[in-house]
């Protein structure tokens, strides 16, 4: 069991320490990744998440309903409750959205499939595409709606409220991370089955966005002081022991099967997501504390999600 868990950790850690330390020693500018933020934002992740969605069998994607629901309820929660934590505490719209989706959103992206490829085998590709769609179709428009809008009303033109928020929708649901998934999603629901020259074409390009995401966010990391307060605290709390306690609860309360209890409590302990710094990047909403709570959450989580492993898994 031990070595189920450090092959699905150590290489994750590998590659964003890769990162971390290519900014650190200036081989890489880790103040100017406009390009690299947008090869895996716009193109990688993009592609391979309409992959893993667009693939995922009809019958399989119904009966990953209850997986969706428990990660959607237990994200949009914590969501909420850091958001509005933040705004009592006079933090911009814009900064809290980036701090209250790298907290609500764990990094299924990069870490979820190794570690459950590593810990459950083949069948978890379409347990991560779920958590993958549930995370690009709830809380990421939202957040990059509220960017928007707050880039809307500092760019010093006029317009009414109205016009602003339409604005910000349609830029909003139109970025490729937000509908990838949703496109995906749609073939898989509708029995479709794409051409094998379409998926392996995508897929070549897709199979970066892991690798790449995750070097992209060590040398984000590695232009941040690294603070470790009450907040960067509490926050990897949230991250690592209560969103899986939360879902934990919540199948005591929605009748889930014990082995998509299981699953869905073990994506929930992954360590925080990146999509809130590199949203952050994009629309120049620099957030501290959102790179701390990365570093924080991930070297906490090979403490927690080992822990969570064998808890769910022993064997």
């Amino acid at each position: 069991m031990i070595e189920i868990i450090l092959q699905a950790l150590v290489p994750i850690f590998f590659v964003i320490a890769l990162g971390y330390f290519a900014g650190k020693h200036r081989t890489i500018d880790n103040h100017h990744v406009t390009e690299l933020n947008a090869l895996v934002m716009q193109f990688a992740l993009p592609a391979s998440l309409f992959v893993a969605t667009a693939t995922t069998a009809r019958e399989k994607m119904f009966a990953e309903g209850t997986l969706f629901l428990l990660l959607a309820v237990t994200m949009m929660a914590f969501y909420a409750i850091w958001y509005g934590l933040k705004l009592r505490d006079n933090a911009s719209h814009g900064e809290a959205a980036v701090q209250a989706l790298t907290i609500a959103l764990p990094n299924y992206a990069a870490a979820g499939l190794p570690i459950m490829l590593a810990v459950i085998g083949p069948q978890a590709t379409v347990h991560v595409a779920v958590a993958i769609a549930a995370g690009s179709i709830l809380p990421t428009p939202i957040t990059l709606l509220i960017l928007e809008l707050s880039r809307t009303g500092a760019d010093g033109t006029q317009s009414n409220a109205a016009t602003r928020l339409r604005k910000a929708v349609i830029d909003a649901v139109a970025k490729p991370i937000v509908l990838a998934p949703v496109c995906g999603t749609l073939v898989s629901l509708s029995g479709l089955q794409l051409d094998v020259l379409v998926t392996s074409s995508l897929q070549l390009i897709g199979q970066a966005a892991g690798g790449v995401a995750l070097f992209l966010t060590g040398l984000v990391l590695s232009s941040q002081p690294f603070q470790l307060d009450r907040q960067v605290v509490a926050a990897t709390l949230l991250s690592n022991l209560a969103q899986p306690l939360f879902v934990f609860g919540l199948t005591r309360v929605i009748p889930t099967s014990p082995d998509v209890a299981a699953v869905a409590i073990l994506l929930a302990a992954l360590p925080s997501g990146f999509f809130g710094i590199l949203f952050g990047v994009n629309y120049n909403v620099a957030s501290r504390e959102a790179g701390s709570m990365v570093i924080a959450s991930t070297i906490c989580s090979m403490v927690t999600v080992g822990a969570a492993i064998l808890f769910l898994y022993p064997r």
